[in-house]
C-alpha cells in the first residue's frame, strides 16, 4: 500500500472549478497506484464566507484573547466545511471519500490552544479507510486534546498536518498543492526572471521558509525532514512538475546559491559603551531584552558596542526597557534583512566578499551582516530591498 498525502490550500478548494482540479490530482494519484490521503485548508481567504479570518471576525478581540478554547473551536469550522464539500466533489466523481476531523484522523495535541503541538499520532482510522479503498479527506490545521477539545496548530497548520500524517503513515511522499508552480529562486513579484527550483534540500527550504518565503511552513519542513519523507510543492491548476524537497538537494547542479528571500520591518539597535560609561546595566543588555520577551536577530557584540535587530512591533517595548535602565541607544528604522541561501557555499572562500562588492557597486549600503554554514544575511535600508535582491539574484546567476 503506497500512501501519498496530498494537501490542498485555501485557494485550491475555494471554487467549484478549482475543486475539480483537486479531483484530477487525486484521480491522478490513484491511477499511478497510490492510496491518497487528502488534507484540506479552509476555503478561500479573508472576506470569503468560510475563510479562517472571516470566521474570526464573528467574535471580538476581548472574547478571543480570554477564550482561546472557544476561538479554536470556531477556527476549526472552516476546515470542517472544506473537508465535507471536497468529499462531495470526490464522491460525485466516483471516489469514495470520507471527511475526518484532525482528531478523528488521530492527531492528539497539547492544550496550548491556537498554537498546539502534536504529542501523538495514531492513524488507525486512516489506515482502515485506505485499506478499504476509500479516500480520507482530513481537516488541516487542527487536532484534539486527550480531553476531547479541538485545537489548532498555528498559522500554516495545514502544511503541518500534512507532514504529521505523512510521517505517521510512512507515506511515499507529501504533495503540497498551492497556487504557485513550486519554490522559486526569489519572489517572482520582486525578480521578474526568478526561476523554478527543481530540487532543494530540507535544510535549504527550511531556511527560505524561516527567513520570509511563504510557500511552505517551516514547521512542516522540520517534521518531514525528521521522518525523511520527500515533499513536492506543486500547482493545483496545472501539471508543472513542481519542486522536490529531500535530504540531499540537487546534486547535479554546480550553482553555489539556491535562493534569496527577505524580511521587512526590521530595526537596527546600537548601544555603545562610550555612551553608557558608569552604567552597569550596559553589560546586561541582552538579559534585559530577553526578560521582556523581545526577540533579537543579527546580533553582533564588540568590545565597545552591541548591535542587534528587532521587529518593528517590538520597538515600543524595547525603548521602555532601555530607557528604564538609563541606557543610551540609537535606532535605524525601516530596514530589511536579505538572506542568500545555499548549502554548497560551505567552505567556499569569498562568498561574503562577492555579496558586499555587488551591493556596494550598486550603491546599496549594508548596515550589518551575519552568516551560517548555508545562509548569509545582509541588513539594508528597506528602500533598497528589491534592488538588493535583484542584484544578488543576477550576481549568483540564479
Amino acid at each position: 500500500m503506497k500512501i501519498v498525502v496530498q494537501k490542498f490550500g485555501g485557494t485550491s478548494v475555494s471554487t467549484e472549478d478549482n475543486r475539480k482540479k483537486v479531483v484530477e490530482k487525486v484521480e491522478g494519484a490513484i491511477k499511478k497506484g497510490y492510496s491518497p490521503v487528502v488534507v484540506v485548508s479552509a476555503m478561500g481567504r479573508k472576506g470569503e464566507p468560510y475563510a479562517t479570518d472571516t470566521l474570526l471576525s464573528l467574535i471580538d478581540d476581548k472574547f478571543r484573547n480570554t477564550n482561546k478554547l472557544a476561538q479554536d473551536l470556531l477556527m476549526c469550522c472552516g476546515e470542517i466545511i472544506s473537508s465535507v464539500v471536497m468529499s462531495k466533489e470526490l464522491f460525485n466523481s466516483g471516489i469514495d471519500a470520507i471527511p475526518l476531523t484532525g482528531g478523528q484522523a488521530g492527531i492528539f495535541t497539547d492544550s496550548n490552544f491556537t498554537d498546539a503541538a502534536c504529542i501523538e499520532t495514531t492513524p488507525k482510522k486512516i489506515l482502515e479507510l485506505v485499506s478499504q479503498g476509500r479516500v480520507p479527506v482530513i481537516t488541516g490545521f487542527q487536532g484534539i486534546t486527550e480531553n476531547g477539545y479541538f485545537t489548532t496548530l498555528g498559522r500554516g497548520g495545514s502544511d503541518t498536518t500534512a507532514s504529521i500524517l505523512g510521517v505517521a503513515l510512512k507515506a511515499a511522499a507529501i504533495e503540497i498543492y498551492t497556487d504557485v508552480d513550486g519554490i522559486m529562486t526569489a519572489d517572482p513579484r520582486v525578480v521578474k526572471n526568478a526561476n523554478l527550483i527543481d530540487v532543494i534540500s530540507y535544510n535549504e527550504v527550511f531556511q527560505l521558509a524561516d527567513k520570509g518565503a511563504t510557500v511552505i511552513h517551516p514547521k512542516a519542513v522540520e517534521i518531514a525532514m525528521e521522518g525523511n519523507i520527500p515533499i513536492f510543492i506543486k500547482n493545483t491548476m496545472n501539471s508543472c512538475k513542481g519542486t522536490l524537497i529531500n535530504n540531499f538537494g540537487d546534486k547535479a547542479t554546480d550553482r553555489l546559491m539556491t535562493g534569496i528571500t527577505s524580511q521587512k520591518n526590521r530595526i537596527q539597535v546600537s548601544i555603545r559603551a562610550t555612551d553608557n560609561e558608569g552604567n552597569s546595566k550596559y553589560k546586561n543588555v541582552l538579559d534585559l531584552v530577553a526578560a521582556n520577551n523581545i526577540s533579537l536577530d543579527l546580533i553582533n557584540i564588540f568590545p565597545k558596542e552591541q548591535i542587534f535587530t528587532i521587529t518593528q512591533n517590538d520597538k515600543n517595548i524595547l525603548e521602555d526597557v532601555l530607557e528604564a535602565a538609563n541606557l543610551e541607544y540609537t535606532l535605524i528604522e525601516n530596514c530589511s534583512k536579505v538572506a542568500v541561501i545555499g548549502s554548497r557555499m560551505k567552505g567556499i572562500p569569498g562568498v561574503m566578499a562577492k555579496i558586499i562588492k555587488a551591493l556596494s557597486e550598486n550603491n546599496i549600503e549594508v548596515l550589518q551582516t551575519a552568516d551560517s554554514h548555508m545562509t548569509i544575511w545582509c541588513l539594508v535600508h528597506s528602500e533598497n530591498e528589491k534592488e538588493a535582491i535583484n542584484v544578488l539574484h543576477k550576481t549568483f546567476k540564479l
